[in-house]
C-alpha cells in the first residue's frame, strides 16, 4: 500500500487509494472507529471522498492515534504554552516520514542536493519532538552540503553566511519561523539574488501577529527578494504543502485540501468557500489520514489553496462527540 500512495498520478489513483485507507483505518484505529461508529458511518456507506470523516485535530491531545501495532520509533509533539496539553503523534515508521518530505520537496523543488539548506527555528530547537526540526535536520544532511546547517541565536553569524552565498551564486534555501525572520532583517537589510526565503509560520508569542500580506511585504522588503514561500505542516501530519510565494499553496499527489463548513462541520463544501481546513495525508497510514484541522482556508479551482487564519473557539464546533 505504502508503494501504491507514493506512485499516485490522478484523481482517480487518489480517490481509490484514500478509500482503502479509509478502511484499514476504520478496522485498525480504535479512536477513529470510535469517532465514525458515534456519526453512524461505515466504510460500506463511503463511496466518495466527501463521505469520509474527518477527525477533529484534538484528539491527537488526549488520544493514541495509531491505525498500526507495531513499535513506536519516534513521538513528535506540538509547541505549546506550559499551561497548554500538547499534541503527539506517535510514529510507527519513520521511514515513511522521510520518504514523505523528500518526495514532497523533490516535487516541488527538486534535488536537496542542490541546495544550501540554512535553518532558522529558534523556538523549535529549544524544545524536543519537534517534526519540523526532524525533517530540516535530514534536508541539511541530504544536502551533503557542508555550508548547511541550523542557527539559533547567532543572527550576525547568518547574516555574513547568508551574504557570502548568495554573492557566489550558490542555491540557498534559509527555513525560518517568521518572528526569527523579521530580527534577522531588523538586523541587516539584505539585496539577496540565489536564495530562497521559506518562512514555516509561527510568531508563538515573540512578535505581535501580522496577516500574510503584511508580514510578507516586510520579508520580501528586508531580503531583496521578490516573492516569499511558506510551508504548511503540522505535528500530526506526514506531509507538507508548498507555496512558491502570495500564499497560495499546493500539495503533492498523496495530500488532499478539502474545507468543511464553519457551522456544520461534517458538511464539505464547494469549491471557493471559505472554511474549516480539512486534510487528507495519504502517507499518514499509520495513524488517522483524515484530520479536521482548527485553520481557516479557501481552496481554488486548480488544487491549490490559501490559509486564511484559525478558530477563534478552541473547540471544533459539531465535532465535539467525543469526551476528549
Amino acid at each position: 500500500m505504502i508503494e501504491i500512495i507514493f506512485n499516485i498520478q490522478s484523481e482517480t489513483d487518489f480517490k481509490e487509494v484514500a478509500l482503502k485507507v479509509f478502511k484499514h483505518q476504520f478496522k485498525n484505529n480504535k479512536v477513529y472507529r470510535s469517532f465514525c461508529d458515534l456519526l453512524y458511518i461505515h466504510p460500506s456507506d463511503v463511496t466518495k471522498i466527501e463521505e469520509i470523516p474527518f477527525l477533529p485535530i484534538q484528539f491527537f491531545k488526549s488520544k493514541k492515534v495509531l491505525s498500526s501495532l507495531d513499535e513506536i520509533q519516534e513521538t513528535f509533539t506540538s509547541s505549546g504554552t506550559t499551561e497548554s496539553i500538547t499534541s503527539k503523534h506517535f510514529v510507527t515508521d519513520i521511514n515513511l516520514y522521510k520518504e514523505s518530505y523528500l518526495k514532497g520537496f523533490e516535487h516541488f523543488y527538486g534535488n536537496i542536493e542542490d541546495y544550501v539548506v540554512l535553518a532558522l527555528l529558534p523556538n523549535y530547537l529549544e524544545r524536543k519532538g519537534s517534526s519540523l526540526v526532524f525533517m530540516v535536520d535530514d534536508l541539511i544532511q541530504k544536502s551533503k552540503n557542508t555550508e548547511s546547517g541550523f542557527y539559533l541565536n547567532n543572527l550576525s553569524e547568518l547574516a555574513k553566511k547568508l551574504t557570502e552565498l548568495d554573492k557566489k551564486g550558490k542555491k540557498v534555501l534559509l527555513m525560518g519561523v517568521s518572528f526569527a525572520l523579521l530580527d534577522l532583517i531588523e538586523l541587516q537589510q539584505f539585496n539577496l539574488k540565489n536564495t530562497i526565503i521559506m518562512e514555516t509560520g509561527g510568531m508563538k508569542g515573540r512578535r505581535k501577529e501580522l496577516v500574510r500580506e503584511a508580514l510578507h511585504q516586510q520579508l520580501k522588503n528586508g531580503f531583496g527578494v521578490d516573492k516569499i514561500h511558506s510551508e504548511y505542516g503540522m505535528t500530526e501530519l506526514l506531509s507538507q504543502g508548498y507555496s512558491k510565494g502570495n500564499g497560495i499553496f499546493k500539495t503533492p499527489p498523496w495530500m488532499h485540501i478539502l474545507t468543511r463548513d464553519t457551522e456544520d462541520a461534517l458538511t464539505i463544501q464547494t469549491i471557493g468557500k471559505t472554511g474549516g481546513i480539512n486534510v487528507i495525508d495519504l502517507a499518514n497510514y499509520n495513524s488517522c489520514s483524515f484530520i479536521a484541522t482548527q485553520d481557516l482556508g479557501r481552496v481554488h479551482k486548480n488544487d491549490t489553496f490559501e490559509i486564511i487564519g484559525r478558530f477563534d473557539n478552541s473547540d471544533i464546533r459539531g465535532c465535539n462527540l467525543m469526551v476528549l
